[in-house]
């Protein structure tokens, strides 16, 4: 049986932290930003948790983990 495929945008996207959960930067950060205030800007940086069952859905697409 073929070993099955990581997709390769979750590689690029997201982490794994040692208790299992997944981490992901925060989207609507590229443009337009003058329409957003500055707490939304700055809320929008660094690394975020995605919730449960949108974390179960990137380790699927992740079968043999992400290793970074």
């Amino acid at each position: 049986m073929p070993k099955m495929k990581t997709k390769s945008s979750v590689k690029k996207r997201f982490k794994v932290t040692a208790t299992g959960k997944v981490l992901a930067g925060p989207g609507k950060k590229r443009h337009m930003l003058r329409n957003r205030s500055s707490k939304v800007k700055r809320q929008n940086t660094g690394t975020q948790v995605l919730r449960h069952q949108d974390g179960l859905t990137v380790l699927q697409w992740a079968p043999y983990g992400l290793v970074r």
